[in-house]
């Protein structure tokens, strides 16, 4: 179950993060979201969250499948947007509803 705090430290304050330490770009290697997830107190139980939000497309299939082998990536998308239709909180996602409709 997602927790709305996660939810928006993840699609609040991952990016800036991620631009202080490695500059703005357009994707993130898994390498340097992982590393930001674990450095800077975000809960690595929504890793999978961050990949989707930062990771570039191309190296997003490998490393779900290599991180995490039994998650279903579909079920992961609907699960956050119910969650976030639930909640009433997809106003404050943009960047999070993005993701999940691609």
């Amino acid at each position: 179950m997602f927790k709305y705090w996660s939810l928006k430290k993840y699609g609040k304050k991952l990016l800036p993060t991620l631009e202080k330490h490695y500059g703005v770009q357009d994707f993130y290697t898994p390498s340097q979201i992982r590393t930001v997830v674990y450095c800077k107190d975000f809960d690595p139980s929504y890793l999978p969250l961050a990949y989707l939000l930062y990771a570039a497309p191309q190296s997003l299939t490998e490393t779900l499948e290599t991180e995490f082998p039994r998650l279903d990536i579909q079920a992961y998308k609907r699960e956050i947007i119910g969650y976030l239709e639930q909640q009433s909180y997809r106003d404050h996602f943009q960047k999070l509803q993005e993701v999940m409709n691609q």
